[in-house]
């Protein structure tokens, strides 16, 4: 069954550091502090309308959960426990800095059930790191994902493209930096620039250009078939519409069907390299049933630019392949 969140944000206050990219508000749209009041109606009312228990995560996204002051982070975790410990909720997933993750801190999430921790590492490139003042290292990644394994955790990574400084090289090693650490699931999130942040202000001075749709998707779509290869889970490309993302959008590779986007790239640069063994004409390709949008692409897309190259192209649905493989025959 396919895996749900309630998710509950504690906007910016848990992160002692302003990254270049962040306006938390914008983000998350809310600025108000989230209140165990707040935590028991939004999971009461959830609770009255979930279906898929054990698939469906408590989820305390929006700033540095552990980070935020203790008693508080305490009082959030004590009331979503009780909806764990009945069965209501498969879990409880949050997500924090890899600076503000210790063995007293991860005692204390065990305690009240929490199941998955989520880094945001963003780069394990140092200068990267430094020019958008995340405040932390590239070694504080490893040694926090390593405590978060070890605890008995699902861990899961989040990184960033386009960041001030990086480049399509550098995320490549992100991406083979994170293969190395075996992450349950990953984030994919192109960098967007938003009013109210350090990329505003440089972007508007010319100082900083972000990364166009098309080199994002591109680039996203090579990190997640890495990923997939490597038995890890993307769980997300792109940041989710909704909240104020599109009121303070000032540039950069926003789409909300970004991720739709991403996969449906990957499918194409699939069925080209297989279609170079095939004479032009028509064929139709075989895909998993629940791929064959993708293997489309929005609106037709990926059909029309195959129908660009000479390829008169059918998408019917095979139940045997899995994700990302393909069957082409002639017709």
């Amino acid at each position: 069954m396919k895996h749900a969140n309630i998710s509950l944000f504690v906007p910016h206050m848990g992160c002692p550091h302003q990254c270049s990219f962040c306006n938390q508000k914008t983000i998350s749209g809310s600025i108000k502090q989230l209140t165990p009041e707040d935590v028991f109606d939004t999971l009461n009312e959830a609770e009255r309308h979930n279906n898929n228990p054990l698939n469906t995560e408590i989820a305390f996204f929006g700033g540095s959960f552990t980070a935020i002051p203790r008693d508080y982070m305490v009082s959030l975790l004590e009331t979503a426990k009780p909806f764990v410990d009945k069965g209501a909720f498969g879990g409880i997933r949050i997500s924090t800095r890899p600076d503000a993750i210790d063995e007293d801190v991860l005692s204390i999430l065990k305690k009240y059930s929490v199941t998955a921790v989520e880094l945001g590492a963003q780069s394990t490139d140092e200068a990267v790191l430094k020019l958008n003042k995340r405040g932390h290292t590239r070694n504080d990644i490893f040694k926090a994902s390593e405590l978060v394994k070890n605890n008995g955790f699902s861990l899961g990574l989040q990184m960033m493209t386009g960041l001030l400084g990086d480049s399509f090289q550098k995320s490549l090693k992100t991406a083979d930096d994170i293969v190395s650490i075996k992450p349950d699931t990953v984030r994919i999130y192109p960098t967007i620039v938003l009013e109210g942040t350090r990329l505003g202000e440089l972007y508007k001075k010319g100082e900083y250009v972000p990364q166009t749709t098309e080199e994002a998707v591109r680039l996203c779509s090579i990190l997640s078939e890495k990923f997939y290869k490597n038995n890890i889970k993307v769980i997300r490309l792109g940041l989710h519409s909704g909240g104020n993302v599109e009121e303070g959008y000032l540039a950069g590779p926003y789409h909300p069907a970004f991720g739709e986007l991403c996969e449906s790239d990957v499918y194409m640069n699939i069925a080209k390299e297989k279609l170079k063994e095939i004479k032009k004409g028509k064929v139709t390709i075989f895909v998993n049933p629940r791929e064959i949008s993708k293997m489309t692409g929005q609106k037709g897309s990926n059909k029309e630019k195959l129908l660009r190259e000479g390829y008169e192209v059918s998408v019917k649905g095979d139940d045997s392949l899995n994700k990302y493989e393909m069957i082409i025959h002639e017709r």
